[in-house]
This record gives C-alpha cells, structure tokens and sequence, in this order.
C-alpha cells in the first residue's frame, strides 16, 4: 500500500501542469480515473470532472483538488540568449535564485537556472535588499538569442520547477515540487480505486480543478458542471512546525505526521458547521487522527464552491506540508494515507438520510 501511494504522488508531482498548461497532467490523471469512473468528462476551461455512480443517484458529493501547479510562463528572450519570465500564482522571490527550471517547449524540456547579477559586483545597498523577480531571468546556457530560439524557446511557454520525487532517509517524509495540489489530486485517485471495489450511497464526482492558483478558477466553473448537495475540497496547507514559527503567527499549529488537518476558517470561507461536525465525528469514529486549522489568511477551492447558487454546504480536508510555493515541499506519508481513510469513511457514510439531517440542522 505504501508503495502504491508513492508511485502516483511520484508521477503525479512529477508531471508538469503549471495555471492555464493543464494538459499533461490531465492526460495521466484521465489515464488513472478513467477505468474507475461511470463517465468522465471536462468543462469549458479544462477542468476533469470523473462520475462514479452508487447504489443511490443522491446525494451529489464534489470532492474537488486542483491540479495545477504555481510556475512560471515565458515572456522575453534577450539578446543575449536570456530568458524573462512572469509568475504563475504565489512566490517569495527569496526562494528563486540559483533554482533550476525545466522549460515545456513544443518539442522537449530544457533545463535551466534562475540568475540575477552576481553579489560580488552589487553595492552595499544592493546587497541589503532582496532581488526583485523583475530583475531575474533564466539561463539556459546560450549566448545570444538566436541560440536560444533555436533550442525551440518562445514567449508563452510554461516554465515549472525541476525537482524530482524523493523519500526520506525515515521512509515516512517524501519531497517534491507541486505537492500543492498533486497530493490532493493523488488522493482522489486512491478514493477512486478504493470505491471502485464496492458499493456507496451517493454519487461521486472526483473533480480535478485548473487556474486555481491563480483565482480559483476552474472551481467556478466545475461546480456549475456538478450542481453538488456537498463538497469536499482535498487540499494541502502550511505546516506550522519549522522553527521560528510563534503561536501568535499560527494559533493552531499543524504538525508532519500528526494527522490530515480539517479547516476550520480561512479567508475565503468558513465551513458549513454542521458538515465540519459530521467530517470530526467520521474521524473519531474510525480512530483517524485529525488536526484543526484557523487560518487568517490564504483560500482554497471551497472558496468558490460553497456560494454557488443557493449555497454548498463544504468542508477543507488537507494534510499539512513543508514549503509550499516553492521548489521542494515535504509532507508525511502518515497524513496522506489516513486522509484517504477519512474521505473513504465519509463518501461510505453520506447517504439522503444523512444529508437531510444536516439541512435540518440550520
């Protein structure tokens, strides 16, 4: 089983889909859920939306994990031979310089480096302020522009990180780039095939949204696509246990290998309470270790999904994870297996009856 999980979330995160360049990693997502599901199908901006059919038509469950990556897009070659680029969602430009990058051309992946101008020829003021993004580019090793283009570079093309998939010397921790939100995603995948060998009271729609990095958008969308009574959202968030971290700056901390974490604020919504009751008490019942998270800032998916047209009720369930926006996350394969577990105990539990109680409940 530990072995099946980390073969998706290695081809998962490993596959490149930065915002708006979905299309790879939509094809190996079809791949898997496609055998899995009832009917398969897109929406109009490219999000997938897989159908798994129960033993009752209703009620309609979204479990929704975007599957774009932040990245970058090209938009200038130099003349000579370097390369401007514009951000696709959230970076700390501390966390770019000396990165390297695997550039999607029409033909193959080039490989480059995230340069700016060298320390030892800046000021003493320069030296005090952080390099701006609009002052890096990407070296790919050419010397003129000509040679860059030649290598089949234009403006336009998707940049993502190059980091490979890799577990830890404890065989528990794992790194990669586009944990945010491939792990969701492989989450999803795993549902699928768990629910594939029996029978559930609902029907299940595994909705892989794209553009949510950059305004959630393929939520907006896709959910017009399901009409659904409830929505899980799959998500990842920050992991508050790294040092310097003060409980005023994160009142609830969240821990690597303490459990997937249940939301319970964040910027772009508060969860339907009674639904956020019913995820605890799922938990508890079936001994899976959870977490709580409040967090002021930051939104997922569920941001959009819960207002559509009379309301969704939703809830947030995600795992914590190590340096998300950047190159490298980590995260624990512990949260990430009892996460699958939760939402496999709430899609078997979730019939009408249970749907009823909670519209009854307000």
């Amino acid at each position: 089983m530990k072995e099946h999980s980390l073969e998706i979330l290695k081809i998962l995160t490993e596959t490149p889909g930065v915002s708006g360049f979905e299309s790879p990693i939509r094809k190996v997502l079809a791949n898997y859920l496609s055998p899995l599901s009832s009917e398969i199908k897109t929406d109009k901006l490219g999000s997938l939306v897989a159908i798994k059919e129960g033993t009752s038509v209703g009620p309609k469950i979204m479990l929704a994990s975007h599957m774009d990556e932040v990245g970058f897009m090209v938009t200038q070659i130099t003349g000579e031979g370097f390369i401007k680029f514009q951000a696709l969602g959230g970076w700390w430009n501390q966390v770019l310089l000396d990165q390297r990058l695997e550039i999607l051309t029409s033909g193959d992946r080039v490989i480059g480096v995230i340069g700016a101008k060298a320390p030892h020829i800046l000021t003493s003021e320069e030296l005090r302020q952080p390099v701006k993004m609009k002052s890096m580019f990407i070296d790919v090793g050419s010397t003129s522009k000509e040679e860059t283009e030649k290598i089949g570079i234009k403006p336009g093309d998707p940049v993502v990180p190059y980091s490979p998939f890799m577990l830890c010397k404890n065989s528990k921790t794992f790194m990669a780039k586009a944990l945010d939100d491939r792990a969701g995603c492989a989450m999803l995948v795993e549902l699928f095939q768990r629910i594939s060998r029996g029978e559930h009271p609902n029907t299940v729609y595994g909705v892989m949204t794209v553009q949510e990095e950059v305004g959630l958008r393929g939520a907006n969308t896709s959910v017009d696509v399901v009409k659904p009574d409830l929505a899980l959202v799959v998500d990842v968030t920050v992991a508050t246990d790294t040092p310097g971290i003060s409980d005023n700056e994160a009142p609830t901390k969240t821990y690597l290998g303490k459990g997937p974490v249940i939301g319970f604020y964040d910027a772009s919504m508060i969860p339907h309470i009674p639904f956020r009751d019913l995820v605890i008490k799922t938990a508890q019942e079936n001994n899976i270790p959870f977490q709580v998270e409040v967090m002021a800032g930051g939104g997922t998916d569920a941001g959009k999904i819960h207002l559509f047209r009379e309301g969704v009720p939703s809830v947030v369930i995600g795992i914590p994870v190590r340096y998300i926006h950047d190159h490298v996350g980590l995260a624990h394969l512990d949260d990430y297996q009892h996460a699958v577990e939760l939402l496999f105990a709430l899609v078997k539990k979730i019939n009408t009856e249970t749907l009823r109680e909670l519209e009854d409940i307000l």
